[in-house]
């Protein structure tokens, strides 16, 4: 049977080591059907999902891992990969997508909501993600903040701060694929320590683009788990305002 979301979430743990024991591709790439519904920033869906099964690319992956277990012993692995130089195209993939919904629609309003939500795409979203050696960003970030000084408004809008939202996405994506393995009783070991360069090489990606993170797949090995869980006191991070 398989777990509830708390009981995913009680079950997951960062599993070092994993069992020489395969694991059902299908089922692990049901599961990044389930990161592909994450919540994300306007719904560009700046990501992409890299689903390693070859054994010789996992070991090369493992090298640019430093070696970690999680890594040598992962039965396949998981690439997430921050695509925020799709932003276009994944802009473009949302006006084709709203137009569709609008031409099945008559109402009233409905001419007038097409153009709102066509507006952010081919006007706000080009603003934000138009970049020029961070000198547009710049600007932006002068702008915006001269304005808010009179009214609320949004003020990330340099491109660092771009790139920090398109992480931000693909680690939803990433939590959601995480959650949905534990939830099939298959482990996961998310890791930020690689040599990006070389995953990148190796996974012949354009150097423009970000890993977010790797994630080792397989079954947990009964030394596959270091220690208890450790967290900080609840009633240290809880704030009720």
């Amino acid at each position: 049977m398989n777990k509830t979301v708390s009981e995913a979430i009680e079950y997951r743990r960062s599993v070092r080591i994993f069992k020489d024991q395969d694991l059902d591709t299908e089922k692990v790439k049901e599961c990044l059907v389930n990161a592909s519904l994450a919540p994300n920033s306007s719904n560009l869906q700046t990501w992409e999902f890299l689903h390693i099964t070859d054994k010789k690319t996992i070991k090369s992956l493992a090298k640019a891992c430093f070696n970690q277990n999680a890594a040598k012993t992962a039965n396949q692995l998981v690439v997430f990969v921050v695509r925020q130089d799709l932003w276009k195209k994944r802009a473009q993939s949302n006006v084709d997508f709203l137009n569709s919904v609008f031409d099945k629609q008559n109402e009233k309003n409905t001419e007038k909501r097409r153009s709102a939500a066509l507006k952010y795409y081919k006007v706000a979203i080009p603003t934000m993600y138009t970049n020029f050696f961070g000198i547009l960003g710049l600007f932006r970030y002068m702008f915006f903040n001269i304005v808010g000084l009179f009214r609320p408004i949004f003020r990330q809008v340099r491109y660092s701060d771009m790139r920090i939202v398109s992480h931000k996405s693909t680690a939803l994506a990433a939590q959601n694929f995480i959650l949905s393995m534990a939830e099939i009783g298959y482990d996961t070991c998310a890791m930020e320590g690689s040599d990006t360069t070389r995953v990148k090489k190796i996974l012949k990606l354009p150097s423009s683009v970000e890993i977010n993170m790797i994630v080792g797949c397989g079954v947990r090995h009964e030394k596959g788990i270091y220690t208890e869980r450790y967290r900080i006191p609840f009633d240290q991070v809880y704030k009720e305002v």
